[in-house]
C-alpha cells in the first residue's frame, strides 16, 4: 500500500493518520486467536492488570522472545504498514524499535494519563525524535471503550516535559505524563483532541510526539489493539545510562524487509496445523 500526496500532508500536519479497512476481519481473526494463546503464558514482557487481567504484551515480533508470534511478525512486515511507515519516515530502512498488544477488558480496563511516546523513549538515547508507531484495530473501536486520544498538531510543539507517575496505574507499568499546567496551556492553543475510533481492521499511524492518552473502559467489551514502533536504522539510540529493557527497546537495527501481502493468514494457518 503506497499513501498518498494528501495522507502524507495530513500527517504531517496533525501528527497522526487514519486508514479504515487496512486488514480484513479474517486477518483480525486470526490476529485475536493470537492473544488467546498468549495470555496463557507467563512472561516479563506481559503486564497485567491488579486482577490479573492482560495489559499489555510485548515483544511479540522477534523469535526469541517467550510470546513469539509468527502472525504478528508477518504482520510488522506487511506491505500495508511497513510500506506507508517507510514513506512518513522517508527511509526504506527501518527496524521495528518495539511491538506490545493492548488489551482495555470491559468495564475493567483502565486508562493511560496524556503523553508523549518521546516522552519515555527520550530516555533510550535515541538522537532524533523522529519515530512513527503503527495501531491496528483488533476490533471495533468506540469512545466509550476508553478510545485513544489524540491532539493534532501537539507533535509540531517538540517534547514537553514529562512527570513520572505511579499513582493512577492500576497495573504493572507505572507512566510518564505531560505536566499538567503544560498541558492544560496546549489544550487552549490547538485544536479538541480527537477520539481514535473506527472498525477492526482499521491502521493508525502516530509520530512519537504525538500528544495522546485515553480514559477507562466503560462499555462490556474489550478494547483489542496492536502497536508496532518502526525507527530509522541511522536513528539507533546512543548508549546512555540504565536504558529500559530490549523488550522496549530493540537492540536489533536490522532493517526489516516487506515480505508477503498473504504472511499473516498463511502464518495463522500453520500455527493451526501445529496444535
Amino acid at each position: 500500500m503506497k499513501l498518498t500526496k494528501e495522507q502524507i500532508a495530513d500527517y504531517h500536519r496533525d501528527g497522526y493518520l487514519i486508514i479504515p479497512d487496512a486488514f480484513s476481519r479474517e486477518e483480525v481473526n486470526s490476529l485475536r486467536s493470537e492473544i488467546d494463546r498468549l495470555h496463557h503464558i507467563e512472561a516479563k514482557t506481559i503486564f497485567r492488570e491488579r486482577d490479573g487481567a492482560i495489559r499489555s504484551i510485548f515483544l511479540v515480533h522477534e523469535k526469541y522472545s517467550p510470546v513469539y508470534s509468527e502472525p504478528f511478525r508477518a504482520l510488522t512486515r506487511s506491505p500495508r504498514v511497513l510500506g506507508p511507515a517507510n514513506q512518513l519516515l522517508g527511509d526504506d530502512k527501518t527496524y521495528i524499535m518495539h511491538t506490545k498488544i493492548n488489551v482495555k477488558p470491559g468495564l475493567e480496563g483502565t486508562g493511560w494519563l496524556w503523553h508523549q511516546d518521546h516522552g519515555y523513549w527520550v530516555h533510550d538515547g535515541y538522537p532524533e525524535d523522529d519515530l512513527l508507531t503503527a495501531m491496528v484495530m483488533l476490533g471495533d473501536t468506540e469512545e466509550i471503550q476508553g478510545s485513544l486520544y489524540i491532539i493534532p498538531g501537539s507533535h509540531k510543539l517538540g517534547l514537553q516535559d514529562h512527570y513520572f507517575d505511579d499513582s493512577k496505574a492500576a497495573f504493572q507499568l507505572p507512566q510518564r505524563a505531560v505536566q499538567v499546567d503544560r498541558l492544560k496551556k496546549v489544550m487552549k492553543e490547538t485544536a479538541k483532541p480527537v477520539p481514535i475510533v473506527g472498525k477492526a481492521g482499521t491502521l493508525v499511524l502516530f509520530h512519537c510526539l504525538a500528544i495522546h492518552g485515553s480514559g477507562v473502559n466503560m462499555s462490556p467489551d474489550s478494547r483489542w489493539q496492536a502497536y508496532i514502533t518502526y525507527n530509522r536504522c541511522a536513528n539507533r539510540p546512543n548508549d546512555v545510562p540504565n536504558p529500559r529493557g530490549e523488550f522496549t527497546r530493540s537492540l536489533n537495527w536490522e532493517p526489516v524487509p516487506i515480505e508477503s501481502d498473504e504472511a499473516i493468514l498463511g502464518a495463522s494457518r500453520e500455527v493451526a496445523s501445529a496444535k
